[in-house]
């Protein structure tokens, strides 16, 4: 500006040349000159004005032609809102000071809405007279626009959880925005129908009526929005609508502008609408102003998003609570360390008694108080502080029920419950009522109690498993097939359905290997002498080697065979290939990770026996499990698949040959199997 300021032609200016000018008058302007900060000097009566580089910005388009100028003239549009301060400081008046004052400034080509905190105060003459006014000044437009605009996406964020639908989410968003008519004279919010074809309009503010549905691809519709949403749906960008003129808007005249922009679902670059935003004719459509539309329209897309994911939730949750009423068989789901029950389908009710009204939402030991010194409690806290399922066969209960304490046996899975980030926030139980199994079992045992005797625990499960669970099974999954099949994939893929849908088919899973097993634990005693022959063992240690060719590939696994010259045996040959399988099986799934698997197959004739003997150099066992491994369902490990059946069905095989299995273990060394075939 001092550049500037030498150049001008002054002698033809009413103050003449600058040789004649006050020497308070040349200072003023040296110090002003020299500032960073915005400053401005009124001289004279006529208030001619004078100002430096930081204060050009504040006058646009008035710029350079403002140097010199009248003020009352530069500034006519404020001049009653400044003036009357100015001229009473050059009277003689008090100095002025103000923050955040509104001023309509006509410096970008329209009456712009500005703030400002500024001081006016005198400027001397040589001779101590007031001759001008001096002023430094702040422009506070920026921040005051910024403040209200956040005022307002604050409003739309804190109101946004309270709605229950989207069309109260849309209209309740323009309520908001029409708080702030200076940056949002109108506004509407446009959703998309499920085909895309049609913008419907769910939420709106403003005195004028805009078209409630836009047939986006119909060209013979000539209504306002339609090509400005047909490039935003091309584009995915802004479209600026300037035209607004053409529209009777009344007493609106006044707005010509508005913006048309895309609302994205949250992370995706689907879109699912527009917001339609008419723009100040006071303010430039400038970075901060998109910004503050972009904001907005990022608010108002997550709050759709919202209400929509919580319609969806709302909807699944209804078709699973339906699906799971359909079951054939009990089905709880208990939330949280208390165990309160959030799901509770009929037949769970049936068994304990109870009415879905009486027992949902509240804890477990409050709907049941007659379980709370049963082991219920201790059962579950159980599996959520182990993540290991629980399966009971046939539990006992005491439920009151009819006004009297009943017992009721029931075969259930106590399942871990696991959240979107895996983490157990509680417990999944299916269950089936065996009452009438039991009853019928109890008459079998009174009728022949010494066969029930030798076989306790086999019969006492296997005709539970067998007859009674094979059933709900098959329906459980075939109707978990059907599910799948129904389901939309949108729905299909949600996080909390597949979490369910897998927990289910896991349990189906076990119900069927574990009834499969125990099928052949039955076969044992039935078949055990149907097919008995000559069987050379050699034989049958390569054919089931075969078998695992590729296991044994995988696993690096070296295998060592020694054999006797006698090393036949008069045995069933089904049976004899299921005990070589077995300890085959077991020597390659438990190997160590710290070193390659040995596996040693030999076999030794005593005089009473053809000893079998199996020894690996894999994960061992304790000397205390060592008693347990025979066992029905005992399982040392959980790192592989199985039933923990199988060494019990060899055990069975051989004692009911007249033989006889035994182990030694070292944990952390190896196994070694001993299989005692009678002659």
């Amino acid at each position: 500006m001092g550049e500037r300021m030498r150049a001008y032609d002054w002698a033809k200016h009413p103050l003449g040349n600058p040789d004649q000018w006050p020497q308070s008058l040349k200072n003023n302007i040296r110090l002003l000159l020299h500032s960073g900060f915005p400053m401005f000097i009124w001289w004279s009566k006529d208030f001619f004005h004078f100002y430096n580089d930081a204060y050009i910005s504040t006058l646009g388009i008035k710029h350079p032609a403002a140097l010199g100028a009248s003020a009352r003239e530069l500034w006519a549009e404020i001049w009653n809102d400044v003036g009357g301060i100015a001229e009473s400081i050059l009277a003689g008046g008090k100095p002025f000071y103000t923050e955040g004052l509104l001023l309509y400034l006509d410096r970008n080509g329209f009456p712009e809405e500005t703030y400002w905190t500024f001081s006016y105060s005198p400027a001397f003459n040589d001779g101590g007279q007031v001759a001008g006014v001096f002023c430094a000044c702040t422009e506070m437009t920026n921040t005051i626009l910024g403040q209200r605009r956040l005022k307002t996406l604050k409003d739309i964020a804190d109101a946004m959880p309270q709605v229950e639908n989207l069309g109260q989410a849309c209209q309740a968003a323009c309520n908001l925005l029409a708080q702030n008519k200076t940056d949002l004279p109108f506004s509407q919010i446009y959703l998309l129908n499920r085909s895309g074809t049609k913008a419907v309009c769910l939420g709106k503010a403003g005195p004028w009526d805009f078209p409630k549905v836009v047939e986006l691809y119909n060209k013979q519709q000539e209504e306002i929005w339609n090509k400005p949403m047909a490039e935003v749906m091309q584009f995915k960008t802004t479209f600026l609508v300037d035209d607004l003129q053409r529209l009777d808007l009344s007493d609106s005249s006044a707005v010509q502008k508005a913006a048309v922009l895309p609302i994205f679902r949250p992370g995706q670059d689907q879109l699912i609408g527009f917001f339609v935003a008419g723009i100040s004719p006071n303010l430039l459509y400038d970075a901060d102003y998109q910004n503050f539309h972009k904001l907005l329209v990022g608010q108002i897309a997550t709050s759709v998003a919202s209400v929509q994911a919580r319609q969806e939730i709302i909807r699944q949750q209804t078709e699973l609570k339906d699906l799971f009423e359909q079951a054939p068989v009990a089905i709880c789901i208990l939330r949280g360390p208390e165990y309160v029950i959030e799901l509770a389908i009929p037949g769970i009710c049936e068994i304990w008694g109870k009415k879905q009204e009486d027992v949902l939402g509240k804890p477990v030991l409050e709907a049941l108080p007659e379980v709370s010194d049963q082991g219920i409690k201790e059962l579950l806290d159980g599996v959520v502080q182990t993540g290991i399922p629980y399966v009971n066969k046939e539990l006992p209960l005491q439920f009151l029920r009819n006004g009297a304490m009943e017992t009721v046996y029931v075969s259930f899975v106590y399942h871990p419950f696991r959240n979107v980030l895996g983490k157990i926030v509680g417990v999944i139980a299916v269950a089936i009522e065996i009452n009438e199994q039991v009853e019928a079992r109890h008459q079998v045992e009174a009728i022949n109690q010494e066969l029930l005797a030798i076989n306790a625990d086999l019969d006492n499960f296997v005709y539970a498993a067998s007859h009674d669970l094979k059933a709900p099974i098959s329906n459980i999954e075939g109707l978990m097939e059907t599910l799948v099949e129904f389901l939309p994939p949108n729905i299909l893929h949600q996080d909390e359905v597949q979490q369910v849908l897998s927990m289910i088919q896991a349990s189906v899973g076990r119900f069927k290997r574990a009834v499969a097993d125990l099928t052949e634990v039955a076969k044992v005693q039935r078949e055990a002498s149907e097919d008995v022959a000559s069987i050379y063992l050699p034989e049958v240690v390569e054919d089931v080697q075969l078998d695992f060719e590729n296991t044994i590939k995988a696993a690096g696994a070296q295998i060592k065979t020694h054999f006797s010259a006698e090393a036949t045996v008069r045995f069933s040959a089904k049976n004899v290939r299921s005990i070589v399988y077995n300890l085959f099986s077991n020597a390659l799934k438990y190997r160590s990770p710290q070193r390659a698997l040995e596996i040693t197959i030999s076999t030794q004739a005593t005089p009473d026996y053809i000893v079998l003997t199996v020894t690996d150099n894999g994960l061992g066992m304790r000397a205390e499990d060592q008693s347990k491994i025979f066992s029905m369902f005992k399982r040392l490990h959980d790192h592989v698949e199985g039933t923990g059946i199988g060494l019990y069905i060899v055990k069975r095989i051989v004692e009911n040959a007249g033989g006889k299995i035994e182990v030694e273990s070292q944990e952390g060394k190896g196994t070694t199997f001993q299989v005692y075939f009678k002659r």
